[in-house]
């Protein structure tokens, strides 16, 4: 492209970014690593100023893990409700983070908390995505026995995104843990029924057939490089694309 022909057209019009509670907490494993939230929000910046509307929904995993504390005997309902609660912190680090590098941001929480988020309500997440606003989806889908990877899937139908990006701390969805098995491959790009049958550690099965039946693609990548957010929505083959 010539250098004066300006920026190219964005691959993606709308997109939904699913962040682990896990990503947030870096290499410490535990609680918010600021220099992560500055990142993403300096990476969220970058990729609004390519005219790209955003939706980001957030996990709990950094502060509570429902699934680990009902395998330890706790109520698996009371456990997720917990674990709920928990994105909704990570909720309001990550709004804090991103109106300091200078973006609008509004919290939509499935579970009404109306001192700190609003209640989520459709129409009005796409109004906001319409003017600009950068929207974190708290508080899964407000139901327990569901992840946060479905909340993810299910927001981004329901709000009509082009693609869910999932971050992760690899580059794509390989054969095999790689980390395990050296023989694992990466594989570029794969069909939902393909993840469904290997049971590939795309997202869980729930959110798998919730893209499959509404044929939204799924993007698994490294969010540990810098940038690689922006090279996806300009179109770059980045991680892996599920469709």
């Amino acid at each position: 492209m010539a250098p004066d022909a300006g920026p190219a057209r964005p691959a993606y019009r709308r997109i939904v970014l699913k962040l682990s509670g896990e990503a947030l907490a870096g290499d410490q494993g535990y609680g918010i690593d600021p220099p992560v939230l500055d990142r993403v929000a300096a990476e969220m910046r970058d990729v609004l100023e390519l005219g790209v509307q955003v939706g980001i929904v957030i996990g709990g995993g950094n502060i509570f893990g429902g699934v680990a504390a009902s395998a330890g005997g706790m109520d698996r309902a009371t456990a997720d409700y917990m674990g709920m609660l928990a994105t909704i912190i990570n909720a309001l680090a990550l709004q804090d983070a991103l109106e300091k590098a200078g973006l609008q941001t509004r919290v939509l929480s499935a579970i009404e908390m109306r001192a700190v988020a609003e209640p989520y309500i459709r129409r009005r997440a796409i109004r906001h995505l319409e003017k600009g606003r950068v929207i974190i989806f708290a508080a899964g889908t407000g139901n327990p026995f569901f992840t946060t990877d479905t909340a993810g899937a299910l927001r981004a139908v329901e709000i009509g995104a082009d693609v869910i990006m999932k971050a992760t701390k690899v580059d794509g969805v390989y054969s095999a843990d790689p980390k395990r098995d050296p023989s694992a491959t990466r594989l570029p790009r794969l069909t939902y029924i393909e993840a469904l049958n290997q049971g590939l550690q795309v997202m869980d099965t729930t959110a798998i057939s919730l893209c499959m039946n509404n044929k939204l693609p799924i993007v698994v990548f490294d969010l540990t490089r810098s940038g690689n957010i922006k090279r996806i929505v300009a179109g770059e083959n980045v991680g892996s694309i599920v469709s």
